[in-house]
């Protein structure tokens, strides 16, 4: 029998990236949802300790004490597993098969050209098969049957949710290819490997724990939020609660934006000329951000301490405004990952069982490394593909 993974790890790993479009819809502006309110049922004390630790821990190679500074080949407190039983040799070339989510945002376009090109990086992999499940569960378990069909050396799967994908992921394992899953997890440790960064509640601590030491006490915090119901983005917010909690600020509104630019400048418009003054923003995810900074521009306020994140229209306007900010992320050098993994299993190498990625942020300090004005303004920063080959061409 297959062991489950712990529900926190698997939360921990699930990520708004590629939100499936049946989700909740959001509230309209002016109110908060009954989950925002509440004491989140996703937060998790022990949870949420591990991925805090998991920040200040040193990641490793696998071969190597630091991996030759390269997160996507990194990994934190790493339990290896042995891989021998799938060595194969690399003689008639490797064909390695995906069966991705959807490529519907920025975020997993600019990973999944990451990916692409990491694959070129490997000439013993002669074939690369990949299905686009367009965010429908069905087309991604119709997907991953289709795959196991075609001689695969190695399956690669990002899950577009979580447990209907569980018994295609079995179905897969018990064929005798192996299995990996990155980006979302499933209920089952039947892959090889589950690569994903530290999680949701790190992103939400790290922008909630900067808000609770810029903004002064009594200040004004307005959080703006996706999607209610989507796990790691409720990670998020309710690592953010918590610490918001223990603070001396004052949540003066958690509202749900649905990821829309002109929702999200109506929201802050409106607790603008509510409120007076706003003297932070925190945010569960940044695709609004750079419309919520417009929204202070328009009104004539002060741009307070802002959490954003690692989109160049985000950064570049951070450093043109001379904001206090700072930029949680998710990493999208994380598709390069299952690539090395599939090699290293096919190799016998030993990968971990939980392939946990460090999960760094953008900071004052940082923010002038990861500007990059020659490229779009919905890439993402943290791609780790600057040295590739393709590099810059590829991700425009």
């Amino acid at each position: 029998m297959n062991r489950k993974w712990s529900a926190a790890a698997l939360a921990g790993a699930l990520t708004l990236a590629g939100c499936s479009s049946d989700l909740p819809a959001a509230q309209a502006p002016g109110g908060t949802s009954e989950s925002a309110k509440a004491k989140s049922e996703f937060f998790d004390q022990t949870e949420f300790e591990r991925q805090l630790r998991f920040r200040t821990a040193k990641a490793v190679g696998l071969d190597s004490q630091d991996g030759a500074a390269k997160p996507w080949e990194q990994a934190l407190e790493p339990q290896l597993v042995d891989t021998a039983k799938y060595a194969k040799p690399a003689g008639g070339g490797y064909h390695l098969c995906f069966s991705n989510a959807s490529v519907d945002n920025p975020w997993r376009q600019v990973g999944f050209k990451t990916m692409k090109e990491e694959v070129k990086l490997h000439p013993e992999i002669t074939k690369f098969t990949v299905l686009d499940a367009e965010a429908k569960d069905d087309k991604q378990i119709s997907d991953i049957q289709s795959l196991a069909s075609q001689g695969c050396s190695v399956l690669i799967v990002s899950p577009n949710t979580t447990a209907t994908l569980t018994p295609a992921v079995e179905a897969a394992c018990a064929t005798g290819v192996p299995v990996i899953v990155f980006d979302r997890g499933v209920k089952t440790s039947c892959p090889v490997t589950f690569i994903h960064p530290i999680g949701g509640f790190a992103f939400g601590a790290d922008g909630a724990e900067f808000l609770k030491d810029k903004v002064k006490p009594g200040g004004k915090v307005l959080a703006l939020r996706i999607l209610p119901g989507v796990d790691v983005l409720e990670q998020r917010w309710a690592a953010a609660d918590q610490i918001f909690s223990g603070s001396q600020v004052k949540v003066v509104g958690v509202e749900f934006t649905n990821g829309d630019a002109a929702k999200t400048k109506s929201i802050v418009n409106e607790y603008i000329q509510r409120e007076g003054k706003i003297d932070g923003v925190w945010m569960d995810a940044g695709a609004t951000a750079v419309a919520a900074v417009e929204a202070f521009q328009d009104a004539g306020a002060a741009i307070p301490p802002f959490v954003g994140e690692d989109q160049q229209d985000f950064l570049r306007m951070w450093a043109d405004e001379k904001m206090t900010a700072v930029a949680p992320t998710y990493p999208t050098y994380q598709w390069r990952t299952p690539i090395i993994a599939a090699l290293r299993v096919l190799g016998g190498k030993q990968v971990p069982r939980e392939w946990v990625l460090p999960q760094p942020k953008v900071t004052q300090d940082t923010l002038k490394d990861f500007i990059k004005q020659d490229m779009p303004p919905l890439h993402y920063a943290m791609c780790g593909c600057e040295g590739m080959p393709g590099y810059p061409a590829s991700w425009k």
